[in-house]
């Protein structure tokens, strides 16, 4: 994808306006509330935006149906390490569409039996999101279904954006907000509404040190590949940006921060008790800066962007027993 295609491709507000219309009565307008436990804890006044209260537990349906929606084939194939997919499915139920999902060998048995459960087609490729990628694209060629990508695509970015619109309706004023990031889809979108609706607020990328993906980025100027590794926050491992998601964030999100196993495993404990939400880690990992102690000035409010909430049973027992 060339800069100059990718400068036509990016959705602004009014996409993703038109994206909010599309997805009402499908996605929820999630909750976004102060915490006063985690304002304490940490010193900032923090807003929870509950994306893990969505009808998936999670912010993808946002896009995923966005996309699924304009999509005439029939069929559609997507790569997922679990979420993606479960978004995918629950759109592709609601719109009569045939679904095969390709997730790691690796998938969190709980997201895949969702998937399933959704009436999906579920196929385990490798355990990196290239393999699974590469997989899903021979499939969707093979059988002429349309392939959704996670995030490297205009209409799930505009999708995404949604919730950034919903924060700048529901808070008048904020200072900062913290987005998780995997492939960049969500913190693209989160900007693009922000930038536009509230230029002063600073937007932040949270991810795992096992997957700096943004952070290489912001600091080479380009798209990084980094090296497949593990972490417990699943959804942040993609081995980089896309073109179109780091065009995006390359303009419009303010920094990036990379936080440890350690750090994500207590953000999301924390998250548990005393903040009082289930969170899975990749959803927990925006508040992991907060409780670092070594931050750059984020002002007094801040957002975090609690993503989702499809957390394992065995983590989960984990987390209330640590």
């Amino acid at each position: 994808m060339t800069p100059q295609h990718s400068d036509r491709m990016i959705p602004g507000l009014k996409e993703i306006e038109a994206a909010s219309g599309r997805i009402e009565g499908i996605a929820s307008r999630t909750p976004l509330v102060e915490s006063p436990a985690l304002s304490k804890l940490t010193g900032y006044q923090v807003y929870l935006k509950l994306e893990c209260f969505q009808p998936t537990k999670v912010f993808k349906i946002r896009g995923a149906y966005n996309k699924i929606s304009r999509i005439p084939q029939r069929s559609v194939v997507a790569a997922s390490s679990g979420n993606h997919g479960i978004a995918v499915a629950y759109s592709s139920r609601i719109l009569g569409k045939r679904c095969t999902v390709v997730v790691p060998e690796s998938v969190v048995r709980e997201k895949a039996e969702k998937i399933e459960e959704l009436g999906a087609e579920l196929i385990k490729a490798g355990r990196t999101s290239d393999v699974r990628e590469a997989k899903a694209r021979q499939l969707a060629e093979e059988t002429g279904a349309s392939f959704v990508h996670p995030f490297n695509d205009p209409e799930v970015i505009a999708g995404q954006g949604t919730c950034g619109l919903e924060i700048a309706q529901q808070l008048n004023e904020f200072d900062a907000v913290l987005v998780p990031v995997g492939g960049g889809g969500l913190v693209s979108g989160i900007s693009t509404a922000l930038k536009a609706l509230k230029p002063s607020a600073k937007v932040y990328g949270v991810e795992p040190v096992a997957a700096p993906k943004l952070s290489e980025a912001l600091k080479a100027g380009r798209v990084v590949r980094t090296p497949p590794q593990s972490s417990m926050a699943d959804g942040l491992l993609p081995t980089s940006l896309g073109e179109l998601t780091y065009a995006i964030c390359s303009r419009r999100v303010d920094g990036a921060f990379l936080v440890s196993e350690k750090e994500i495993l207590k953000a999301t404990r924390l998250m548990f008790q005393p903040g009082g939400i289930i969170a899975e880690p990749s959803g927990a990992a925006p508040l992991a800066p907060l409780l670092s102690g070594a931050l750059r000035p984020l002002g007094k409010r801040v957002v975090i962007v609690v993503s989702g909430g499809n957390i394992s049973r065995e983590l989960l027992s984990k987390v209330i027993s640590s």
